[in-house]
């Protein structure tokens, strides 16, 4: 297979390795770009495997959460351009459908738009309306639900809607010092975004894939047998502390894991207090949007009016 330019500056751009290291995992990979990042962090080329593809869709990220902070949710809406994105119709729409998803049953998208909006016309319906309206193609993309019952649930928007955050607490005792705990919990969320919550949630075909991707490592630097076992293990733990939420070092304080300011302010508040699970959205992630060069769109609008 041949490999194109764009797919090495992909590759470059995903792991951070040499132009011609990715050309040579691509080649052996044949193309195929998630092997060619496994084959580069083998190979100790790639200090870690960043989501391929680039994120380019506008929107925004908006959070719900009611007066008693018990029900709230976390929905994205994305638009075309960042222009619409900052107009108060579209804002103003994600924010309902927001408080819509906290106060509804729906379980997918499908169902969600098709929940009354203003009393008359559904979600999708006033959608449909606002794209007439403003010219671009608006979609509700996701949306998530928390409810609790002996705890706390806050939010944070960073950056005017491009990543947010859901957190949910659960504690035995009613305190406002739970709002603050979610909140900081929240905006750690937003800078670090950890994939798992503990190591509980790492499914084992994740674990076996890093566990394989560290003993080639091993390999490859010439360790004995009964040493690549051991460094195996030492880099999954290593691997654990980097993604799993509760093992993190807290940004806000790195003397602290999470583990331990929560223990800290269960202290203050008089009851164990638990991350019971968290959402985070990042405006477009995963979404592929067409790049456009501006000089060049012009010349071909200039070459065309001749």
């Amino acid at each position: 297979m041949a490999i194109s330019a764009s797919m090495v500056k992909e590759l470059r751009e995903s792991t951070g390795a040499g132009m011609m290291d990715c050309k040579k995992a691509l080649t052996q990979a044949n193309g195929d770009l998630e092997k060619a990042v496994e084959i580069l962090r083998e190979k100790g080329l790639a200090a870690a495997a960043k989501k391929a593809g680039r994120i380019a869709a506008e929107g925004a990220v908006v959070a719900f959460v009611n007066e008693d902070s018990k029900v709230a949710s976390l929905v994205e809406v994305n638009c075309e351009t960042d222009f619409v994105a900052a107009n108060e119709e579209f804002l103003g729409f994600a924010n309902k459908v927001a408080e819509i998803a906290a106060n509804s049953n729906a379980t997918t998208v499908e169902e969600l738009s098709a929940e009354k909006c203003d009393g008359e016309s559904t979600i999708d319906e006033v959608r449909t309306a606002l794209v007439a309206k403003l010219g671009e193609n608006m979609t509700v993309r996701r949306f998530v639900r928390f409810s609790v019952e002996n705890g706390a649930i806050q939010s944070y928007i960073h950056a005017a809607g491009k990543i947010g955050v859901l957190v949910q607490l659960g504690c035995e005792n009613n305190s406002p010092v739970l709002l603050e705990v979610a909140k900081d919990v929240a905006m750690h969320i937003a800078a670090v975004n950890p994939l798992f919550l503990d190591s509980s949630a790492v499914d084992a075909e994740t674990l076996e894939k890093e566990r394989e991707i560290y003993r080639v490592q091993a390999q490859n630097e010439g360790k004995p047998a009964n040493i690549v076992e051991k460094m195996v293990e030492g880099r999954v733990k290593k691997y654990l502390k980097e993604v799993c939420l509760v093992e993190q070092v807290f940004v806000k304080n790195p003397d602290f894991t999470i583990t331990k300011y929560l223990e800290e302010k269960s202290k203050e508040v008089g009851a164990t207090i638990t991350i019971e699970k968290f959402a985070r959205f990042e405006r477009g992630e995963g979404i592929e949007k067409k790049e456009e060069n501006f000089a060049e769109e012009v010349q071909r609008q200039m070459n065309a009016g001749k």
